[in-house]
């Protein structure tokens, strides 16, 4: 195996961002959540505002009526179509630079349905990261500057529509199912500061410690240019 993934779910407010942040700058590798928006954006010519609108929440529709499964040869549909910007085919661009992203390169990815648009790599550990209500209200007034009511409402809406967004892509299956996952981990009691450590710990148990001396940054940038995917 020349290159692993780790992807992170994360509740709002879990320190799940944070945490992989810290892990790729440990492990010396890239971390991704946005800046798949701009290599989706650059790889389609689609204006990264219309990402943005879809990441991780739907836009407009009516969620019961609309869940289903991306058809089975996920190809993308070509520009010339008028559904070329459909929630769907948005998704499949960026799920298509997240699969070339675990194909040629070592790397942190958080959020996006990465754990489940790699399901069946076997190069990838998968973590959702999560904390008591409490716990998350505290970490988002002190970050943010909100009050506690404040902080709850975001909480609920953002894991609102993050929960929406990945039953509606992934054909009705559950975002915090811990199936989905090698592992969860509660912040508040693993200490935040701790969660990359853990992850590095489960890192070594999966792949082995040889994993870690094969990331080769430098060649995979330079493949991904060779895809498109990157400048």
């Amino acid at each position: 195996m020349d290159n692993f993934v780790i992807t992170i779910a994360r509740g709002f407010g879990s320190g799940g961002k944070q945490a992989g942040l810290a892990l790729a700058e440990k492990l010396g590798i890239p971390c991704y959540e946005r800046q798949i928006i701009e290599m989706a954006s650059h790889y389609s010519g689609i204006n990264k505002s219309l990402f943005s609108q879809v990441d991780e929440q739907l836009r407009g529709y009516n969620l019961i009526k609309k869940i289903m499964k991306i058809p089975a040869n996920n190809d993308i549909i070509s520009p010339a179509k008028k559904s070329f910007v459909s929630d769907e085919n948005l998704y499949k661009i960026q799920a298509k630079i997240i699969r070339e992203l675990a194909k040629n390169q070592s790397c942190v990815i958080v959020g996006k349905c990465a754990n489940y648009i790699l399901r069946d790599f076997d190069n990838v550990a998968s973590f959702y990261i999560e904390a008591p209500r409490d716990a998350c209200v505290k970490s988002i007034c002190e970050r943010m500057g909100v009050t506690e009511e404040e902080a709850n409402k975001m909480i609920v809406q953002t894991d609102k529509y993050r929960s929406d967004y990945y039953k509606y892509l992934t054909g009705g299956k559950n975002w915090m199912s811990p199936i989905a996952y090698d592992m969860t981990i509660n912040s508040a009691r693993a200490g935040r500061d701790k969660c990359p450590d853990i992850m590095i710990d489960y890192l070594r148990l999966k792949f082995g410690d040889d994993v870690f001396e094969k990331k080769g940054t430098e060649a995979n940038a330079e493949a991904l240019k060779q895809l498109g995917i990157i400048k």
